[in-house]
C-alpha cells in the first residue's frame, strides 16, 4: 500500500488487493461467525445437484487472511473466523454458498444493470430467484451522439 494525501491533508490509501470488502465497502456476518454457515448442506445447496464445481473451491489466502474466491465478483471474500483443522475447503465452500444465496456477491449486484439476457438473479443457488436481464438496454452517456459518417 502507498499513502497519499488529498488537498485538505487527509491521508488516502491506495491498495492493490482484490477483495470483496474493498470493492463493496462492506462485510457480512457470515464472514465472522462460523455458526452462521456450519449447518449449510453443500449437496442440497449445489446448483443442479452437480457438486463437481465445488471441487474447484478451496480455502486461499488474501492479504494474509483466509479467503475464498468469488468468481462472480472476481475477488476474494475474506473469512475472519477460525476454521477447524481439516475442514478448510468445506468452510470456504460454505461461506461462498451463503454469500451467493444471500445475493451479496458484487457480481450479482451488477446483474441488475448489466445482464444482457434473462437469468435468475441469484443463479441456481436459490430456487425462485427473481429474473434479471429481460429488458437490457446498452448504457449511453448523457449528451453523447454517435459520430456522423
Amino acid at each position: 500500500m502507498a499513502d497519499d494525501f488529498d488537498t485538505s491533508g487527509r491521508k488516502l490509501t491506495t491498495s492493490k488487493g482484490i477483495d470483496t470488502e474493498e470493492l463493496t465497502g462492506r462485510t457480512f456476518p457470515y464472514q465472522f461467525d462460523l455458526t452462521l454457515v456450519e449447518d449449510i448442506d453443500l449437496n442440497e445447496a449445489t446448483p443442479g445437484q452437480d457438486i463437481n464445481w465445488l471441487e474447484d473451491i478451496h480455502l486461499m489466502q488474501e492479504g494474509g487472511m483466509n479467503a475464498v474466491f468469488d468468481r462472480y465478483t472476481n475477488a476474494f471474500l475474506k473469512i475472519h473466523f477460525d476454521i477447524p483443522e481439516g475442514r478448510e475447503d468445506e468452510f470456504a465452500r460454505k461461506v461462498l454458498i451463503k454469500h451467493l444465496q444471500e445475493g451479496n456477491s458484487y457480481g450479482i449486484w451488477l446483474k441488475h444493470k448489466h445482464a444482457k439476457f434473462a437469468q435468475p438473479e441469484l443463479g441456481s443457488w436459490l430456487a425462485g430467484s427473481q429474473t434479471v436481464g429481460e429488458n437490457w438496454k446498452p448504457a449511453q452517456l448523457e449528451g453523447w451522439q454517435p459520430p456522423l459518417h
